[in-house]
């Protein structure tokens, strides 16, 4: 083998090995990136999760609250108490709402926004802060339940899910009334 061959395979044995590396280099950061992703997906997932269980949970006590105060449904806790477990669950949707606005998309934050300013008035009516009828009191509690629905919109894009939870697919659907009450049903005969 003459002197040419000779630095042609070394040549070819050198650009091999360097073709091997950036290859390797490549998919090993595609890895790590999709790794990274995947890891801060699993956390919006979880503050997302967790943020709209505050929620509710604060609804709930707010309903629980306002029909004891109206005399709609007597409870078995003082309002002091209940008072007291708002307070409590406002604190949690508030550290909730900070995971949002460290994890969420800017759509998803706009949304918590959104309805954490239609939850207040729900919790404001609940506890006197604000008048209002049982008219005024179901609409605050429609709003707020479609609040959540148009965050778990922002939520589903933010992480790529397909699909939607609104829609012609999904109906609103007005479960604040009695079947008799809701909109489009006829009183029984």
């Amino acid at each position: 083998m003459d002197a040419g061959e000779q630095w042609a395979t070394i040549a070819a044995v050198l650009l091999g090995s360097i073709s091997t590396h950036l290859t390797t280099y490549a998919m090993e950061r595609q890895r790590k990136k999709h790794e990274l992703v995947t890891r801060w997906d699993s956390k919006k997932l979880e503050a997302y999760e967790g943020y709209v269980d505050s929620m509710r949970s604060c609804i709930f006590l707010a309903v629980q609250l306002y029909e004891h105060r109206e005399g709609i449904r007597a409870s078995e806790t003082s309002e002091q108490d209940l008072l007291a477990e708002m307070s409590a669950a406002g604190r949690l949707r508030g550290r909730a709402f900070e995971r949002i606005m460290l994890l969420g998309g800017d759509d998803v934050v706009e949304a918590a926004h959104e309805l954490n300013a239609l939850a207040l008035k729900v919790d404001w009516q609940a506890n006197g802060k604000i008048d209002g009828t049982l008219a005024d009191w179901r609409e605050r509690n429609r709003a707020v339940f479609r609040g959540i629905n148009d965050f778990h919109e922002a939520a589903r894009s933010d992480l790529g899910v397909d699909g939607g939870v609104t829609g012609e697919k999904h109906p609103e659907r007005d479960l604040l009334l009695p079947p008799t009450q809701r909109e489009g049903s006829e009183a029984p005969s």
